[in-house]
């Protein structure tokens, strides 16, 4: 049965998860257990959600009441605690960032129980993400701060920024709500500085300045414990080096878990999806190794994951195993994710217009959305379509070749000599009917499912955007509440913006490029496949002249 509470002090929510309630009111609480300083209930409208615990206190029994004042218990105030993050390793869970939630299988291929590592990130210290060494989370929550502004009615004062109450917020998580409210602090380096310049069409990241390719070769199949295991490793060669390295999709999952929390505003495309059965099938092989193809170009066409340490660890280091480890602790140890991770960006001298900033991402928001909607169409109907031509069309021409083949049995029971050329050149048309059925059946693999695999990739990069929209919009609010001469405020918010504004340039000067490449190839295809049927019809036509 739920617990009934009477509110204390208004509190009015500002973030999703949360419901707004007033001074007096009473609330249904699912449980007295608390969240960071939260309860879960229900409010006198109906609306479900979290709840700050010391704004309310609960309604004891009948027993309860005579040794309270009037049947209340007394009033539950307590002193918000730090959040915990424990910083997960590939085998622990899940790593939240701008990319959404990235969650890794257990019991698979792809577990970590080899010599390539012997150590779990979950056992380590836990890091600091820049904030004081008592938290990891970059935000403490002052509920009293926040109690006491509903309680009086004054205007807020014009000196203070405040924190989001919502813990479970994107842009707390992130960091950007510390390194807005000055509490980031880290010593970066020259080398882990990110540059953001002004370009022709607003900010974007400063052009890498040692561009490079990686091929990605055919899969071998190992095994270890005396082949009691069994795992597909890939070759990659980058081009700055010409030295391969041998990698299994247990690497990929973790150089992801790293850069997804290594750059909140910054879209990492999403690897593709884990198989627990039939990993060692051919059809499987070559579509994850298209899919890790396509995730390499989008990685290395990046200006900042591309010389990142530990993408350039994953890409570098070979085969000596205290190299790798030792590269892959410091990457698990990394100071600049969270609010840090703020620190190592450098913006153009003019800040751009908040207004224009803001103008500019409520289009690219709108955008995303219809990009996305339109993806699920575009890719249910190729794929329907592909679904016809590999069994519909295949089985339609077959039919029309094997009636033709029969007609030409029937013609050779007159057995006349001049019928002959005649019998052969209709029997040849069923035999060019059947291969057209097959080409029909083929040609997806050529043409439609590389589109697919395409939109695939991007509706990853769609998934990720939300989250870092929201980093930059939870900015942008808090300036709006501070008045103008706060400089370093804005300073701060505007590093974000800048960033993020950076990354939509680059999604989509990308967007443009596989688009176009994509498309021009998916036409080329179209037009050698019809030639192809054109070449085996005029073929069958010759036969009528040549048989006579």
């Amino acid at each position: 049965m739920a617990l009934k509470a009477r509110v204390l002090y208004d509190f009015h929510s500002e973030n999703p998860g949360e419901i707004s309630i007033s001074e007096n009111e009473l609330v249904s609480l699912f449980s007295e257990e608390e969240l960071e300083g939260w309860l879960e209930g229900k409010n006198s409208r109906g609306d479900v959600g979290l709840i700050p615990a010391s704004y309310v206190e609960i309604i004891r029994d009948h027993i309860t009441s005579n040794n309270n004042n009037n049947g209340f218990s007394s009033p539950k105030v307590g002193t918000p605690t730090h959040s915990t993050f424990s910083q997960r390793g590939p085998e622990a869970g899940s790593v939240g960032s701008g990319g959404g939630s990235f969650h890794t299988s257990q019991g698979s291929d792809d577990d970590w129980d080899d010599d390539w590592d012997d150590s779990s990130p979950a056992t380590e210290a836990p890091r600091n993400l820049g904030t004081s060494p008592s938290s990891l989370y970059p935000v403490t929550t002052s509920l009293p701060a926040r109690r006491s502004r509903s309680m009086q009615p004054q205007a807020k004062s014009s000196a203070t920024v405040g924190r989001n109450l919502n813990r479970f917020s994107t842009f707390v998580k992130s960091g950007g709500e510390a390194f807005l409210l000055g509490e980031a602090a880290a010593f970066v380096k020259d080398g882990d500085r990110i540059c953001v310049v002004m370009g022709k069409h607003g900010p974007e990241w400063q052009d890498d300045p040692y561009p490079f390719t990686c091929t990605i070769d055919d899969p071998t199949k190992q095994t270890k414990f005396k082949g009691m295991k069994s795992y597909m490793s890939y070759g990659l060669t980058p081009t700055h080096t010409k030295v391969q390295v041998n990698r299994r999709y247990k690497h990929f999952d973790w150089l992801y878990a790293r850069l997804v929390e290594r750059f909140p505003v910054i879209s990492v495309p999403h690897l593709p999806e884990k198989q627990a059965t039939g990993r060692f099938e051919e059809d499987f092989i070559s579509k994850r190794r298209k899919g890790l193809i396509w995730w390499m170009n989008h990685m290395i066409s990046h200006p900042v994951l591309a010389r990142c340490d530990v993408f350039q660890h994953f890409l570098t280091c070979g085969a000596d195993e205290k190299a790798w480890k030792q590269g892959k602790r410091k990457a698990e140890r990394d100071e600049l994710v969270g609010a840090n991770f703020f620190l190592t960006i450098s913006t153009p001298t003019v800040p751009p217009d908040l207004q224009e900033v803001e103008s500019k991402i409520e289009g690219f928001k709108s955008f995303t959305k219809r990009m996305d909607e339109n993806i699920v169409v575009v890719n249910t109907t190729i794929n329907d379509f592909a679904r016809k031509q590999m069994s519909g069309f295949k089985k339609e021409y077959h039919k029309v070749g094997q009636s033709f083949k029969l007609l030409s049995q029937a013609f050779e029971l007159d057995q006349q000599a001049y019928s002959g050329g005649l019998n052969k050149a209709i029997s040849y048309t069923g035999d060019t009917y059947e291969a057209i059925g097959d080409y029909f059946a083929d040609q997806p693999r050529q043409d439609l499912d590389p589109i697919s695999d395409l939109l695939d990739l991007y509706r990853g990069h769609l998934a990720n955007f939300p989250d870092i929209i929201h980093v930059q919009k939870g900015a942008l609010t808090k300036v709006k509440d501070c008045p103008t001469q706060e400089g370093e405020l804005h300073d701060r918010c505007n590093i974000i913006s800048c960033a993020t504004l950076a990354e939509i340039q680059h999604f989509h000067r990308t967007r443009v490029r596989d688009f176009r490449a994509q498309m021009q190839h998916h036409i080329r295809e179209q037009i050698g496949f019809f030639q192809k049927i054109t070449s085996k019809l005029e073929d069958a036509l010759q036969r009528y002249d040549s048989e006579q």
